[in-house]
């Protein structure tokens, strides 16, 4: 036999081995991910024996990326995984996302603002503060036309939730109001869309009508941390954005619930936020992480944009604490780019809302959302009417005697 073919042979017989030790390295490496969703997940067991053969220790990102259900999180739990090294954090935070929901899903949801303005509260952050002297002027609340007309276009342009937001301290003295509100959430359920309103506090017998009327959820966010909160709004309590969200709960309405980041908070306060969102008797269905867009005229107008790494930590941080809830990216995504935007949906994001403003402010244009998703491989999320944030054998606790446990 000639050299070369001998050399011809060799060659093959290489190519064979390095294919067969390839695909024994991927079967190693990559398995269907346990329950409930079937997307592929990386097997935790080599990956944390070669971090440590390389001499670091496996990151609190890597030791909490377990998707279970916890309500028992200690803030030192969080801000470590919090402060983890952002890859680290960035990939953990895919990988437990992949565990309960299909990575390339990303619902389109849309915001209207069916009453604009003059609001009596005065959140630092919000240009329908009746405080501030800012563009946004008081108006009357839209008719009912122009409501459901925006929700028709919000679906044919592919969105599968519809929120409506009123820029009311509460809902006092706004029955008739309050009685077309009604009106609305009846008929866009009727239009087989999630329906979500955002009006201020609630008390039980609103909650009761809302939920008769088949509202999928509330939207009533925490917006920062307790102990940060008095710095950004005085005229409502924390404590009174806590029983609203406890009457929505007992009213059997899901509970949309997040906050913003860029107020001038520490990361301290990020991480007592996302405590006091994951420490409760159940996680909120869907958590906005919105960054400031600052307005001329609020007390917040300085505020320098946010940057991306912080939304990724914020979004891969609930992600990994939250497993099972939908983490909305939501106001302030206008200012990130199309790879930015990518990376918070590996982190865990899989909501956008879409449309030209949310409430007052921009929004991303809906021909670059579509380019956005056609290049990133992105399929619109279906409506989804009920949500289970508890572990069969909790809910079966909470059920066994008709009361609600602690």
């Amino acid at each position: 036999m000639s050299l070369t073919s001998l050399r011809s042979l060799s060659t093959r017989a290489i190519k064979a081995t390095n294919s067969t030790s390839a695909l024994q390295y991927s079967a190693r490496w990559y398995t269907a991910a346990s329950s409930p969703a079937k997307f592929a997940t990386i097997d935790e067991s080599p990956r944390v024996k070669a971090q440590m053969t390389f001499g670091r220790e496996v990151s609190p990102a890597a030791r909490n990326a377990h998707g279970e259900l916890r309500y028992d999180w200690q803030k030192e739990e969080i801000d470590a995984i919090y402060h983890s090294p952002i890859m680290e954090l960035l990939y953990h935070g895919a990988n437990v996302h992949r565990l309960h929901f299909d990575p390339l899903a990303v619902q389109q949801c849309t915001l209207l603002s069916i009453k604009t303005g003059g609001c009596s509260e005065d959140c630092k952050y919000c240009p329908q503060s009746s405080n501030y002297s800012t563009v946004v002027k008081a108006q009357k609340m839209l008719d009912t036309g122009e409501v459901l007309d925006a929700a028709r276009a919000a679906k044919a342009a592919g969105s599968t939730r519809f929120c409506m937001g009123a820029a009311w301290r509460d809902l006092a003295g706004r029955k008739s109001n309050f009685k077309k509100i009604v009106g609305f959430v009846k008929e866009i359920r009727a239009m087989d869309m999630e329906v979500c309103c955002t009006l201020g506090m609630l008390n039980d017998e609103q909650a009761g009508q809302l939920k008769e009327a088949g509202l999928t959820a509330y939207n009533h966010n925490l917006d920062t941390s307790r102990e940060y909160y008095p710095k950004i709004i005085t005229t409502r309590s924390y404590d009174e954005r806590l029983e609203t969200i406890s009457k929505v709960r007992e009213a059997g309405i899901n509970v949309c619930s997040g906050g913003i980041i860029g107020l001038g908070e520490t990361d301290t306060d990020r991480v007592g936020m996302l405590h006091t969102l994951s420490t409760m008797p159940s996680h909120p269905e869907s958590v906005p992480v919105n960054a400031l867009l600052a307005v001329e005229g609020t007390p917040l107008e300085k505020q320098e944009p946010v940057k991306v790494w912080d939304m990724v930590r914020m979004i891969a941080t609930a992600r990994i604490v939250m497993p099972k809830t939908m983490i909305r990216l939501s106001a302030g995504r206008v200012r990130f780019t199309e790879p930015e935007q990518a990376l918070c949906f590996m982190a865990g994001a899989n909501s956008i809302f879409t449309g030209d403003k949310l409430l007052t402010t921009p929004n991303n244009k809906f021909n670059a959302d579509q380019q956005m998703f056609d290049t990133l491989g992105l399929v619109p999320k279906a409506a989804s009417f009920k949500v289970d944030l508890t572990e069969p054998s909790e809910s079966a606790e909470k059920s066994c005697c008709g009361s609600k446990h602690a």
